[in-house]
């Protein structure tokens, strides 16, 4: 078995799937968690020389973890491959972050790597199905908020929704849970409504899987919800021990459904 290889962005998950074994930290260049404590640091320009460091130290399997960013790409430090790789990249970005996933994948298993999902290294942070922290709410907000996710998912809009009292306070986009969030906070404090978090359909677990930690409760709390409803099977929880923890302190039910 070769040597595995962690592709690591912003948050605590890089950290937790390291602790699955021996891996390589492989860190972008003006990526979210900086490049401090990577084995290799990496530029977009330069994929086929990062293909070559990855082959070179007998990595077989690449695990993408933590938040990263579209960032700004400098023409004239393109290396060979990414320059051939550029006019695909450039069409699958046009097409949406899922659209952009997959391309990513089908690039790295083209270089002969096995692409891992996180769920995979660490099954333990998988929320499971039923009530997990609480009791879970009545299922009206949570029910209308997954609907609405359940609609916009084939137009890769987001993960999560926030509903109150049959009405929708929230949808994330681009700018992500925390933003929606603090966003909800602001324009409708003290709702007592649900934050639910789904996998988009069709969405592919390896590189793209929704997480909550310790931060969402929070935000939850502050913005004035009451619950927390995630898919069973298709979320992680980094740190569940926080998770519920931090549920617990501020009176948050947490709970999972299929």
């Amino acid at each position: 078995m070769g040597a595995r290889a962690i592709i690591a962005g912003d948050g605590a998950l890089p950290g937790l799937l390291a602790a699955a074994g021996p891996a390589l930290i492989v860190r972008l260049e003006g990526m979210p968690g900086g490049t401090d404590g990577a084995d290799i640091v990496a530029r977009l320009e330069r994929l086929g020389a990062l293909f070559s460091d990855l082959q070179g130290a007998g990595v077989t399997e690449v695990c993408f973890a933590g938040a990263m960013r579209r960032v700004a790409v400098e023409a004239e430090a393109l290396d060979a491959v990414t320059r051939d790789l550029l006019p695909r990249l450039t069409k699958a970005m046009g097409q949406g972050d899922d659209a952009l996933l997959r391309d990513i994948v089908a690039i790295f298993e083209g270089q002969g790597f096995t692409i891992r999902g996180a769920h995979e290294l660490r099954p333990d942070l998988v929320a499971p199905e039923g009530a997990i922290a609480g009791i879970p709410r009545p299922e009206g907000d949570a029910a209308r908020a997954r609907g609405v996710l359940a609609a916009l998912g084939p137009l890769d809009v987001g993960q999560a929704a926030v509903a109150a009292g049959g009405q929708m306070l929230g949808i994330e986009t681009l700018q992500g849970t925390d933003a929606m969030l603090r966003f909800v906070g602001r324009t409708a404090p003290g709702s007592g409504g649900v934050l639910v978090k789904r996998a988009k359909p069709g969405q592919d677990l390896r590189v793209d899987m929704p997480v909550i930690g310790p931060d969402t409760v929070l935000l939850a709390a502050d913005a004035g919800l009451s619950g927390i409803e995630v898919q069973a099977g298709h979320v992680l929880l980094v740190d569940p021990d926080a998770v519920c923890a931090s549920c617990a302190a501020r009176g948050l039910a947490l709970w999972a459904v299929p």
